[in-house]
């Protein structure tokens, strides 16, 4: 059997990267990594934000 020895075999096609964006009532957009941080900075606006999640 072969041995990989700790090295990484490139991933192809590349993966998504999912970010989740905060969309707020004047227009504003935000971008964050997770959802927790998302839904986080919507409950510090006012809980009036849409969250959504987007594919990069």
């Amino acid at each position: 059997m072969a041995c990989n020895c700790g090295g990484t075999a490139a991933q192809w096609p590349p993966q998504p990267v999912v970010v989740y964006e905060l969309t707020l009532p004047d227009g504003t957009v935000r971008r964050y990594v997770t959802h927790q941080e998302a839904d986080a900075a919507n409950k510090r606006a006012g809980s009036t934000g849409v969250i959504s999640a987007v594919t990069q």
